[in-house]
């Protein structure tokens, strides 16, 4: 039986929890996730996870922050004034939004806060800092 090495297309089913036990992710009812193991199109520590397994097998990683989406960076989180922002563009903590940089670069942001004056906007991966755990199976290499 074939195992996984880099450079491999793969698919996997999988369940993403948080240290608390709650789930962030699943492929459960949907078509299982599929990539090219090494080429940096999931987070590191699951990539890592990979080489060597058959199809079939299941194997459960914890990764640290530093393997997922990175520490919390705390000034990637800024204060804007709340009359700057369109008035019909939603501003419930947690919703995505995207914007642009004085250069036209796009940041996807998360609204963190917002108060009578301010809303904060936080580029930070909604899961940065944390340590993810991955329940996976291999269904297909190749």
């Amino acid at each position: 039986m074939t195992e996984v090495k880099t450079g491999d297309l793969v698919r996997i089913h999988y369940t993403g929890t948080l240290a608390d036990g709650s789930r962030f992710d699943s492929s459960e009812g949907r078509e299982p996730l599929q990539f090219t193991v090494g080429s940096g199109q999931i987070i590191p520590g699951l990539d890592r996870a990979l080489p060597g397994m058959k199809t079939g097998e299941r194997k459960t990683v914890t990764i640290a922050p530093e393997d997922a989406y990175g520490p919390r960076q705390e000034g990637a989180a800024q204060d804007v004034p709340r009359d700057s922002i369109p008035a019909e563009i939603p501003l419930e903590i947690g919703t995505a939004l995207q914007m642009r940089t004085p250069t036209g670069q796009s940041i996807n942001v998360t609204v963190a806060a917002v108060s009578d004056t301010t809303v904060t906007l936080d580029a930070n991966h909604p899961l940065a800092g944390e340590e993810l755990t991955f329940d996976f199976e291999i269904v297909g290499i190749g």
